[in-house]
């Protein structure tokens, strides 16, 4: 596949009781059922583990998949650092505040987990078909594992994945609809309006962890560049009720180059605060 090309994608189970489901999920998208050894970059596979993206072999890295309720989230969830954390930070998170958040820009929904865990209802939008199937899979099974869990006494996860929701779109459309809907005066429809908006544009590629990298390299292959990042920032702006945070590399520039009123930076990431007004206390 040469570096301009679109990753040519099939749909594959691992056995056949994930056959309907893979032949509908390729309908959904359009996309080709795996048939011979050498015929994709990445195949959206249905495992007993779940729908993973695998890519092949020659690109030397594993298969992506959600796993809520992995080792990883579990021990983010149990020793990232409570509100201590810069995200919680940047949100507003306090012991007598926990917001509303917008996540638009959800990815995997691995910080969209986070602040859910951290007391946050968050309404998480993924504008790309096959992150968002993975991350609704994720979900799905995140949802199952929590009734497990708390079928044996174990509240944490279940109360995590109940305050995450999850909507397929454009972030730039949506949330002009929602600038639109809000400064209509005639309007008697009561419309859901977030505390944060928060935007994670796609950091451009550079050298992490293998772990970091192989879900980096993927979504740059099939998601690409966030080419309109820029015009999400003045309609979250007029959406948002308290604050505005964009999750950026350190040492890049300003989302739209609008200098936010402050930001807090750690080794390789930085977060910019567009402040609106206070924080209820």
């Amino acid at each position: 596949m040469s570096v301009d090309s679109l990753p040519i994608i099939r749909i594959a189970y691992e056995s056949g009781s994930y056959e309907a489901q893979a032949l509908a999920l390729a309908k959904r998208l359009s996309l080709a059922m795996h048939v011979a050894p050498e015929d994709y970059d990445y195949l959206l596979e249905f495992t007993e583990q779940g729908l993973s993206l695998r890519p092949s072999a020659d690109k030397g890295y594993g298969s992506i998949i959600c796993d809520f309720a992995g080792s990883e989230h579990s021990h983010r969830r149990r020793y990232g650092g409570g509100n201590g954390q810069a995200i919680a930070k940047a949100v507003g998170v306090s012991g007598k505040f926990a917001p509303q958040v917008l996540d638009v820009t959800a990815g995997l929904g691995g910080d969209g987990f986070v602040l859910a865990s951290l007391g946050c209802t968050v309404r998480m939008l993924e504008r790309n078909p096959i992150v968002h199937n993975l991350l609704a899979d994720g979900l799905s099974r995140g949802i199952e594992a929590g009734q497990q869990q708390l079928d044996l006494g174990d509240n944490e996860l279940s109360a995590v994945i109940n305050r995450l929701s999850l909507l397929e779109g454009n972030s730039v459309s949506y949330l002009s609809h929602l600038v639109a809907t809000l400064t209509q005066p005639d309007s008697d429809t009561e419309v859901w309006r977030p505390d944060v908006v928060y935007v994670d544009p796609m950091f451009p590629l550079r050298k992490k962890s293998a772990k970091v990298k192989k879900q980096m390299q993927a979504f740059h292959a099939i998601v690409g560049a966030d080419p309109d990042a820029d015009d999400l920032l003045a309609n979250a702006l007029a959406v948002a009720k308290y604050r505005v945070v964009v999750k950026r590399p350190t040492g890049a520039g300003f989302l739209a180059e609008t200098k936010p009123n402050y930001s807090l930076e750690g080794k390789s990431t930085r977060y910019d605060i567009y402040a609106l007004k206070k924080l209820p206390v």
